[in-house]
């Protein structure tokens, strides 16, 4: 059984900074697509970031291209979101989840469907 835990979260300043991470237990990132997804109040959970098991390839949603950075330790088993440059539109829940329920990275790594493991969420807040 995979478990996923969420930390970083926290209150910050419109332009200011935080680093999420994604701690993995009971499989390796390295046999796993990540994906980052977040849900702000009323909303459905949209794609952030994603990255495949190789660590080859990343994606990111267009919105927080050039801000946010997906990145992974593997001696940690660790996920990290690197975000930068926070607005108060990226006020939400952030989620880690891992290993696509299909074979195809390139069709499913930003629908939250076909992710099988999910952590509890970790709460981003950006006051402007």
């Amino acid at each position: 059984q995979v478990q996923l835990v969420e930390s970083g979260g926290g209150l910050v300043q419109a332009g200011g900074s935080l680093r999420l991470s994604c701690a993995a237990s009971g499989r390796t990132f390295s046999t796993m697509t990540v994906g980052w997804f977040r849900q702000a109040p009323g909303k459905e959970r949209e794609f952030v970031a994603g990255m495949s098991s190789s660590g080859g390839r990343t994606n990111y949603e267009d919105s927080i291209k050039g801000r946010f950075t997906i990145s992974r330790d593997s001696a940690k088993n660790t996920v990290y979101l690197q975000m930068n440059s926070l607005e108060p539109e990226d006020t939400a829940v952030y989620y880690c989840a891992a290993l696509l329920r299909g074979p195809n990275y390139y069709s499913d790594y930003n629908r939250p469907g076909q992710y099988a493991y999910w952590g509890q969420g970790t709460q981003v807040a950006v006051s402007s």
